[in-house]
């Protein structure tokens, strides 16, 4: 074995200490993300989607899908597409907030059309507006565990499933985060909540159980954005 000395650069993944505690970001992946993208002139975005936007892979049909645009056609060489969305989502190991979006647009990965390139290409801007962006290790010393989970009822245009988003903070420090279609149908955006409360509530046994086994004492809480 050999000591190469403090940590500062692993897998694309910068790590940067402070008397606050250790951050963790992807700035070089990301601008080189954004040069490769051809989009380093791109007026940034304020969110990687827009509100409300819905997806589908269907072709265009103005009795059923108004909204789609005539002209949205399949892509002629979907592995562009394919490579962007494989590098957004390992982006997101250190920007939970791409999660949702990472996670919407990699069901089109067999048949993506020109809307959902333009989709992909919007979150790229998003993340020009702070490429450094990351996730800060605090050196506070606490033993809590703490959650939030939330859905999105309904949010699959095709399929009519929901969405379950949650994150887990260790102390001060995000440990766990998803986001996921849910295997079934809800029937109310209540079903929903308590499908994403169970994710949740199983992931959060998992990591007590963890903790416990590496001699740690955690106190747990669930907090459903309700």
């Amino acid at each position: 074995m050999k000591d190469l000395g403090e940590l500062k650069f692993f897998l694309g993944i910068e790590f940067s200490r402070s008397e606050k505690g250790i951050l963790m970001s992807q700035r070089k992946y990301a601008l080189e993300l954004i040069l490769e993208s051809g989009l380093e002139g791109a007026k940034p975005a304020c969110t990687p989607l827009e509100m409300n936007q819905k997806l589908t892979s269907v072709q265009y049909d103005e009795h059923i899908y108004k909204t789609v645009a005539e002209d949205d056609k399949l892509l002629t060489d979907p592995t562009k597409y394919q490579r962007l969305v494989g590098r957004l989502l390992y982006l997101t190991m250190t920007r939970p907030a791409l999660a949702f979006s990472v996670q919407v647009l990699s069901q089109f990965m067999h048949s993506p059309k020109q809307s959902h390139m333009d989709v992909a290409l919007r979150v790229v801007i998003y993340v020009k507006e702070a490429p450094g962006l990351g996730l800060l290790m605090p050196t506070e010393d606490t033993n809590k565990l703490l959650a939030y989970c939330d859905s999105n009822w309904g949010a699959c245009l095709e399929t009519r499933r929901s969405v379950t988003g949650y994150l887990v903070k260790y102390g001060g420090a995000l440990i766990s985060w998803k986001s996921k279609k849910q295997e079934t149908v809800s029937r109310s955006s209540a079903e929903a909540e308590f499908r994403s409360m169970v994710v949740c509530v199983a992931e959060i046994t998992w990591l007590i159980g963890l903790l416990q086994g590496t001699g740690n004492q955690c106190k747990a809480s669930c907090k459903p954005d309700m």
